[in-house]
């Protein structure tokens, strides 16, 4: 690890940016699914079994098209977070909203409150819990899927110094580079519970 600090550090950065690039992107339109998907029966019943579809490709074989589409770079390892960590927030809100309870929305509804007067005072606050727990689960995800894009289609991060690493049978690199993983992993997550 002393040796290869200065290779080590540099691409520990490149993965942490892109891994919280694709997991920015996985909150921001998992969130916005989540609650759509949770707020009409009508969009979870057309949408859900397309998400599941989606999530059951194995995203290994979804970056040599993204290498195709982009090229070789920052893109791949971004996306690949994306489409990994994306899933389980947009599952944990839609339950979350799903578990209000219907005597409680005939309550509001005979009060006057509208379906998004319930989404918003009810529903939303009640899936948080769901979401913050999604969270944990969603950036562990979007690690693996940067390492994954990075090991195939980028020319920065661990996973491409691992790559190369493992061409050269550079053990030592190889091993310094899975102990700065296993410690980046455990700071992203801890960051995320705090």
């Amino acid at each position: 690890l002393w040796q290869y600090r200065t290779q080590i550090g540099y691409h520990s950065f490149h993965t942490l940016w892109m891994t919280l690039a694709g997991f920015g992107l996985a909150v921001a339109f998992g969130l916005l699914l989540g609650m759509a998907l949770g707020a009409s029966r009508f969009i979870n019943a057309g949408t859900y079994p397309l998400l599941v579809g989606f999530n059951a490709v194995p995203k290994v074989a979804v970056v040599p098209i993204l290498v195709i589409w982009f090229g070789v770079g920052w893109q791949a390892p971004v996306l690949t977070a994306f489409m990994i960590s994306f899933f389980p927030i947009v599952v944990n809100v839609a339950t979350g909203l799903a578990t209000i309870e219907p005597e409680a929305e005939d309550v509001l509804r005979a009060l006057g409150a509208s379906k998004r007067d319930i989404i918003v005072k009810v529903g939303i606050p009640r899936s948080m819990p769901y979401f913050f727990g999604s969270l944990k689960v969603a950036i562990t995800l979007a690690y693996v899927g940067s390492v994954i894009g990075e090991y195939n289609a980028s020319n920065v991060g661990v996973g491409n110094l691992m790559a190369r690493a493992s061409a050269d049978f550079n053990v030592p690199l190889l091993f310094a580079a899975l102990i700065a993983l296993a410690a980046l992993g455990v700071i992203m997550y801890v960051l995320t519970v705090m």
